[in-house]
Order: structure tokens, then sequence, then C-alpha cells
């Protein structure tokens, strides 16, 4: 149902409009997805850069009423953030900004203060590059403790902030698929991965509420409370998946999906 914040109302007051998840967008949030980021290694995310501009298609197709991008996020970068709200790259070397959906939308003051977390300035950098959307976006920065019953009443929330609702969400698989990864091998990240990818090509929604929470952590797999808030998004609305990409370059877990 919808929050008292966002009833699901038409404008004469005179009947519930319809609330649904219409269509999600998963993409990996890397920094490395930025060309000026990645500089000479940008061509080995060719694919992947790709496969996302293809899955934020699928959400311009969709017409959503609202578009609410959700990704990980370090406590400073938690909780809403307003269209408007901007992001940079200078802390990996770059001075590149970036803007969460169009400019002249924000809304408040914590729009200039408040800055994007580095997974919504790389999802914001994607629907820059892909052209944006058309209707308003914000951004849900979710931490990794978040647990996962949380994780789907927030997401649940999210799909009730309007008529069409659409997601992108943005995370990233297990960081122990090689020696060289940030979390060293673990035999147990590929199967990991390759479950995530099941899960997300085929919108298996209860196998992405019953993810391991624990197992999801140690193998540093960003992506756990997003996916699960988008599982919270989804229930009921009976989307198919398509699986756009699927890689670990760098010995980390990358997928991109397409919900409809």
């Amino acid at each position: 149902m919808a929050s008292a914040r966002f009833p699901a109302v038409s404008a004469a007051g005179a009947r519930t409009l319809p609330i649904m998840l219409v269509a999600a967008a998963v993409c990996p949030c890397p920094p490395l997805l930025v060309p000026e980021v990645a500089s000479g290694a940008a061509p080995e995310l060719d694919a992947a850069r790709a496969a996302c501009t293809d899955a934020l298609g699928v959400l311009s197709a969709a017409r959503p009423d609202l578009l609410v991008v959700v990704g990980p996020a370090e406590q400073s970068g938690r909780g809403v953030h307003a269209e408007g709200a901007r992001g940079s790259f200078r802390a990996f070397g770059v001075d590149l900004g970036v803007r969460l959906g169009r400019a002249g939308r924000g809304r408040g003051p914590e729009v200039a203060d408040r800055e994007l977390p580095p997974s919504l300035a790389v999802a914001a950098w994607l629907l820059e590059h892909a052209g944006g959307i058309d209707a308003p976006v914000e951004g849900l920065g979710v931490g990794d403790p978040l647990d996962p019953v949380l994780c789907l009443d927030a997401g649940r929330e999210v799909a009730g902030r309007a008529g069409r609702v659409a997601l992108l969400v943005m995370g990233d698989g297990s960081a122990c698929r090689t020696v060289k990864a940030p979390g060293y091998l673990d035999e147990r990240a590929e199967p990991f991965d390759a479950e995530v990818a099941r899960a997300l090509g085929t919108a298996d929604v209860a196998a992405l509420k019953a993810l391991d929470t624990g197992l999801a952590h140690e193998l540093k797999a960003a992506g756990r409370a997003p996916w699960q808030v988008l599982a919270g998004a989804a229930e009921g609305a009976s989307l198919t998946g398509e699986l756009l990409y699927e890689d670990a370059p760098y010995g980390v877990g990358y997928v991109v999906a397409a919900w409809t």
C-alpha cells in the first residue's frame, strides 16, 4: 500500500491508482565504469557499459512516473537523496562531477549539502550517458548491515511512491573471485555469484529474499541490500527478467539485468 507521505490517489482524489513496480534495471557500481576514472583500462568494461545502456533503455520504455536509484552507501550516504543531488569522482583521482536527474528539479537545501555516495554517482553518470529518463529521479543509499526484513520493507515503500515506479539498482557481487580480487580468492564466491546472476536474470524474488546475509558480507558483495530492496519492491509485480551481462573483471562479480 502507499505510504502516508505519498498517497496513491488521482488528482481529483476520486479513486486509488494502481501502485506497482513497472520495470527495473540492475547494474554494477564500480567507479571504473566511468571511462575517465578507468583511463587506459576503460575498454575492459565496454561490454558492461553497453549492457547498462540497454538496461536503462528498458526503464525509459516503461514510462515511469518516478525512477528511484538504489545503491550501497557508507554511513554518510545512507538515506534519501533528492533529485539534483551532486556527486563527484574526485576521490578516485578525477575532477568529474555528476548530478542525479535533471538540473533545476532538486528540492530543498540538502540537495547542495549532501553528496551522493559513489554507487549513486556511478548511477547518475550512467543515466546521463544514456540520455536520461523522462521522469523525476530520487536516490536511496542503503548500508551493508541493513537487515533483510528492513530491505524488503524499504522496497515496498519505494514501490508505493507513485503509480508507476521504476528502479535502477546498483550493486556488485562478490569481491573474492581471484587471488588479486579486493577480498582475495574464496571458493564460495563463484557459486554465490552464479546464484545471484540466475536470480536477477529470471526475476526470482524469492531467491533474492533468501540471500545469505552473512555469506554476502564475508564475500564483500555490496549489492546484497539493494537487491533485497528490489525484491521487496517487486512483490506481486509479476515481472520477468533478462540477464544482459555477467562477468568478473578484477575478480569482482558484475551483473546487468533488466526486469519488465
